[in-house]
């Protein structure tokens, strides 16, 4: 895709803004930036969106970081702190901070994992693993994105049946915004490839056979030739948090 048309795009639905919702911005886009480049994408959120665009990251990498930063130096990140990250996990937290031009925004549930414990029982990661991502990942990101307009994910295709169908910018009906997946076509070598090219920071957990990583009681390591993503809440019936779905 030529940059004259990403421009072409970005001034016609700059015009067409007073007239369309949110929806109709959406229907254009996913059409004409199917196959655009991950950079081209998020140029085009970034202009139609300004500031009112944020993205999330659960620091299992910087590679979203590293690519919006790129585009929107000073980006708003938000970070769900579940209460329950492996400490690698707030370690690369904290290095995003002083090495990517971004606003880190922790992002909070409303109880504290006591304060959760004191009023619905211990363990219910275990118990209730749906709730418990429920009230310490959804609720809390369902607040932090009500300022914004947009969302920008690393989701892909490849990663699970679940996420096959995605497209690269597309309507977040529950939410009632903007999401843009700039990433959704990339492969896992796709990944690879551009984190060392470009030094992205990386949590270290990824050297530890954790290919997938989420809160520490429901993440294990994989077995080589196991399904990357089977080390998340294994022995149990649930593939995704529900911040995708």
């Amino acid at each position: 895709m030529s940059d004259m048309t990403l421009v072409d795009i970005e001034v016609g639905l700059r015009q067409q803004r007073g007239a369309l919702d949110l929806q109709d911005i959406v229907e254009s886009a996913a059409q004409f930036l199917e196959d655009a480049s991950a950079l081209e994408i998020i140029r085009w959120a970034a202009a139609t969106f300004g500031d009112r665009l944020c993205l999330t990251s659960s620091m299992s990498d910087a590679l979203l970081i590293d690519l919006v930063s790129r585009v929107k130096p000073g980006v708003d990140v938000l970070f769900i702190d579940t209460g329950y990250h492996f400490a690698e996990t707030i370690g690369t937290r904290d290095a995003v901070r002083q090495v990517y031009d971004v606003n880190v925004i922790d992002v909070k549930p409303s109880r504290t994992v006591a304060e959760q414990e004191r009023d619905l029982g211990p363990r219910l990661f275990g118990r209730n693993p749906d709730l418990c991502c429920y009230l310490r990942k959804v609720e809390p990101l369902n607040r932090a994105l009500e300022p914004y307009l947009a969302w920008v994910s690393g989701i892909r295709r490849d990663e699970a049946a679940t996420r096959a169908g995605v497209k690269v910018v597309e309507w977040d009906a529950k939410r009632q915004m903007v999401k843009i997946n700039p990433i959704a076509r990339w492969t896992q070598d796709d990944v690879d490839n551009y984190m060392a090219d470009n030094g992205v920071l990386i949590n270290p957990l990824h050297y530890d056979n954790y290919p997938s990583i989420g809160c520490a009681p429901c993440t294990r390591q994989v077995a080589p030739g196991e399904d990357p993503r089977s080390g998340r809440w294994a022995g149990m019936a649930k593939t995704e948090c529900g911040l995708h779905l």
